[in-house]
């Protein structure tokens, strides 16, 4: 019976999320939910290289160096960040790995790209949507919000992704049952 709700438990996961393919600025092509989602937990955004005239893709970018920088010794081993380009047509994998390199990216975090219609699908599945049609349309209206999420706990939350980054970093701790229990016993600092 036991081993039933586990079967149940993960194909209910396993469709939550898309699996189309993705390209990663290393040229590496990866699946969405199984190879970079799965087991995992991840923080993820949309961006677009070029949107400098808007300059939240580069702030926001900057910014999650420092979040980085801030879960080091966590990074590429179980935390992982994917930033995910809503213009393929321009955001090759050379053009993203230039971007990475320019922000000094770490292990850890991949850049994404591929199809079009994929990534539009895939944008609407995590839910950085607008109501309003026309606003929809709008890139710019998808690329401030970080989601964040422990894959096997179903524990999900979003934040500003300009937001200061050791509050980022709280919100990702507080999906952690053992870190949220420390943090609780600790008077509400966190020990990472």
């Amino acid at each position: 019976k036991e081993r039933a709700m586990d079967q149940a438990a993960t194909e209910r996961r396993r469709r939550r999320f898309l699996n189309v393919a993705l390209t990663t600025h290393e040229g590496k092509t990866v699946r969405f939910y199984d190879d970079l989602v799965k087991d995992k937990t991840v923080m993820l955004n949309f961006f677009y290289t070029n949107c400098v005239n808007e300059a939240i893709c580069p702030l926001s970018t900057a910014n999650l160096v420092r979040v980085q920088k801030l879960l080091a010794s966590r990074m590429g081993r179980d935390v992982f960040m994917y930033s995910i380009t809503l213009d393929p047509a321009h955001d090759t994998p050379k053009v993203l790995a230039k971007y990475a390199r320019a922000f000094g990216v770490g292990p850890g975090w991949l850049f994404l790209t591929g199809d079009a219609a994929d990534l539009e699908a895939l944008r609407r599945n995590l839910g950085y949507v607008s109501p309003d049609p026309v606003e929809d349309k709008d890139r710019s209206q998808h690329i401030g919000m970080l989601r964040m999420g422990i894959e096997p706990l179903e524990r999900w939350a979003a934040c500003a992704s300009l937001a200061r980054p050791e509050w980022i970093v709280q919100s990702l701790v507080r999906l952690e049952p053992r870190q949220a229990d420390q943090q609780e016993r600790h008077g509400g600092k966190s020990r990472l």
